[in-house]
């Protein structure tokens, strides 16, 4: 009756938790039933530990609602972690008392319904996961009062809506809001945000532009705004984001050039370098942050997300060249310019990147040779040039760069060397415009005969008009005209009969020889 400590975590015990536990030990004020085979539902008794401060049942197959009892009673509780369950209903009733909730972690259940406004009650929330539910409605506004809310993961849900203005405390340093059905503008909802760190905005249908307010986000570390509808062009304030890590714009309507300044360091590199600054801590808890690297979507979470730095703005509208800058960032793992219109060569400085693992310039524009100094990228596992203008030979078959295939050249008519089917003994000197070039000539070259005979009638018909007109308005004129048209119908007259004399008399004297 007196425990006060129950942990038989990581266990194999399985069956239902003793729905009278909450009667027998009363006075529990630690309890930790993790990771086993637990089934069944919730023991409302547990609404009997007055004292409880730390409840997790995490990572068992627990179902049915949560019991209102437990959200009654347990007017201690602090840290609730019911995450990985079968769980279902709604998350928490009007009537429930958690005044004291430090931490929430509901997340990889089948909860329903909207987030609950009894929540608002909980000031003290440190740590929001309801992420991987069935949630619907709206973001509420009452959550920009949450003064110390570190954490808010609302992602893998159906919520939708835009996002409130100001919805975000001033102490938020991670916002997980990916994979739902938000939409809307970015502008005002997450201002005043100076302590982030993560911004997962993912898969979502969110428009407008990105506002020029990120660049005040001095310690932000993961953007991740790529599956979405957002136009315009890259703000220059991005450049201000000393600390970024992993930047996706991937899948946008972005246009307009590269920035040259854009940064990607990840956060061991800053460590070993002794640049890392004491204000900026490494993200604090176990959310998954989804990105892609290597063809292949990865969730990197906790530790890992230390070792991973990259940039991915594929599947924009970006236009101009590559900046030579991009070749300087030396700590970066992953970087995809794909499926965009840029043009000029490979900078010559991407020998440079030696930490990277996946390279992908993939459909552009792109011409030129491939730099041979690339073979230095040790690396590289993944490494993608084809469907631009490139020319020249392939990379010599080095190290890793043997074992890539001819999808990572195909599409460039005048690439030639192993792994392509073409000998560049048989090849031609290619052109010196880009293919978007010659396909600009032959289109202003095309005449729509269509438009010119159109063009063609309404002139001459204006040109008689205009002389009729003439004509009508100045007698003299008319007379002339009329004159000019007796004499140029006589002169014809006996052209064609002087003509008809000489044609015979030669006709004859062919028949005669």
């Amino acid at each position: 009756m007196n425990l006060s400590v129950l942990d038989i975590s990581e266990n194999f015990f399985q069956g239902y938790i003793t729905p009278e536990i909450g009667t027998y030990m009363p006075r529990l004020i630690y309890v930790n039933m993790s990771g086993n085979g637990f089934s069944g539902s919730i023991p409302s008794s547990l609404g009997n530990m007055s004292l409880l401060e730390y409840l997790d049942l995490s990572n068992n197959r627990l179902s049915g609602n949560i019991p209102e009892d437990l959200t009654i009673g347990c007017v201690s509780l602090i840290e609730l972690i019911l995450s990985n369950n079968s769980l279902q209903g709604q998350i928490f009733s009007e009537t429930s008392n958690l005044r004291f909730l430090y931490e929430l972690q509901l997340d990889g259940n089948q909860f329903t319904g909207s987030i609950p406004h009894s929540l608002s009650d909980s000031s003290f929330l440190r740590v929001l996961d309801l992420s991987h539910n069935n949630l619907y409605g709206t973001i509420p506004r009452w959550l920009g009062n949450m003064y110390f809310l570190r954490v808010l993961d609302l992602s893998m849900n159906n919520i939708s809506g835009s996002l409130p203005s100001n919805f975000c405390s001033s102490n938020i340093q991670e916002i997980y809001l990916s994979r739902n059905g938000l939409q809307g503008s970015l502008e005002d909802a997450f201002y005043g945000c100076s302590e982030l760190i993560v911004l997962d905005l993912g898969h979502n249908h969110m428009t407008g532009s990105i506002p020029s307010s990120i660049g005040k986000f001095s310690q932000l570390s993961y953007l991740i705004l790529g599956h979405n509808y957002i136009d315009g062009e890259i703000p220059v304030q991005l450049c201000n984001l000393t600390q970024l890590s992993l930047l996706d714009l991937s899948h946008n309507h972005l246009f307009g050039p590269i920035l040259p300044c854009l940064r990607s360091t990840s956060k061991t590199y800053r460590q070993q370098e002794g640049s890392y600054p004491a204000y900026a801590p490494p993200v604090s808890t176990d959310e998954p942050l989804e990105f892609t690297t290597k063809s292949t979507s990865y969730s990197y979470q906790g530790r890992m997300l230390s070792y991973i730095s990259g940039i991915d703005l594929s599947c924009n509208h970006l236009t101009g060249q590559i900046p030579i800058e991009i070749g300087y960032l030396n700590e970066i793992h992953v970087l995809n310019l794909s499926h965009n219109s840029l043009t000029g060569k490979i900078p010559a400085s991407f020998f440079n990147l030696r930490q990277i693992e996946s390279l992908d310039l993939s459909y552009n524009n792109l011409e030129g040779n491939i730099p041979p100094q690339l073979t230095k990228l040790t690396f590289l596992e993944v490494f993608n040039v084809s469907y631009n203008n490139l020319s020249g030979r392939t990379l010599d078959k080095v190290a890793q760069f043997g074992t890539f295939d001819e999808s990572s050249y195909r599409g460039n008519p005048f690439l030639c060397g192993w792994p392509l089917p073409r000998d560049c003994t048989e090849m031609v000197s290619p052109p010196s415009k880009s293919r978007t070039s010659i396909e600009n000539e032959e289109s202003n070259g095309f005449m729509d005969m269509g438009v010119f005979y159109i063009s063609f009638g309404v002139a001459y018909s204006v040109v008689l008009l205009t002389i009729a007109a003439v004509l009508y308005i100045n007698p003299y004129w008319r007379r002339v005209w009329f004159y000019f048209i007796e004499v140029s119908i006589e002169n014809c007259y006996y052209f064609i009969i002087d003509n008809l004399v000489v044609l015979s008399k030669f006709r004859f004297c062919s028949l005669r020889r």
